[in-house]
């Protein structure tokens, strides 16, 4: 991503956290936590490797196709799973969405003036600005929504007891708060 190697290692951080997080949700007992765990666990640790300074590591050329066929994978395994509200599916959108804007960032990123071209120099970047400005309205909408519903979050687990780490209702809210930042964040450096 373009920007300073800070915010890229910020960027790093925050997301290969919130990855590692959701690797913790997939050991949990409860199956609601484990439902979209795996998809945000990928969604947080591809974030995590696309937001690694140009000025660090130069890719090769052909990442940016593997990230786009990744994320690809991701879209179709999460709409296959938003087809029923059974398994929970306005999030499943949420993560078909998300995986078809790490599609199209890799691919604005290996095009003639993206990431790949520059080295590690700022400048505008590749990609299409009615879509980069709608992904970027839809996350300013994700974050300030799950911003609100973080804040009543914090009370015990609805059985009473305390939750374990991989089913905090808070933790999750605020995980996917975190990678919505991150999100709008890798946008705007697009």
């Amino acid at each position: 991503m373009h920007g300073t190697a800070l915010s890229g290692w910020l960027l790093v951080a925050v997301c290969a956290a919130t990855g590692a997080y959701c690797v913790l949700r997939l050991r949990s007992d409860c199956a609601r936590a484990r439902s979209s765990a795996g998809g945000e666990a990928v969604m947080g640790f591809g974030m995590a490797a696309m937001a690694v300074p140009a000025a660090f590591a130069t890719p090769p050329p052909w990442i940016f196709a593997v990230y786009a066929g990744v994320f690809g994978a991701a879209a179709l395994r999460a709409g296959w799973l938003a087809r029923t509200r059974a398994n929970g599916g306005a999030h499943h959108l949420h993560h078909v969405i998300g995986s078809l804007a790490m599609v199209y960032m890799a691919l604005a990123m290996s095009a003639p003036g993206g990431h790949a071209a520059h080295g590690g120099h700022a400048g505008p970047a590749g990609g299409i600005p009615l879509v980069t400005g709608a992904l970027l309205v839809y996350y300013v909408g994700y974050v300030l929504t799950t911003g609100v519903r973080l804040l009543p979050a914090a009370g015990p687990a609805p059985d009473g007891g305390p939750a374990g780490w991989g089913a905090r209702p808070e933790l999750t809210l605020a995980c996917r708060l975190s990678m919505g930042i991150a999100m709008l964040a890798m946008l705007l450096a697009l």
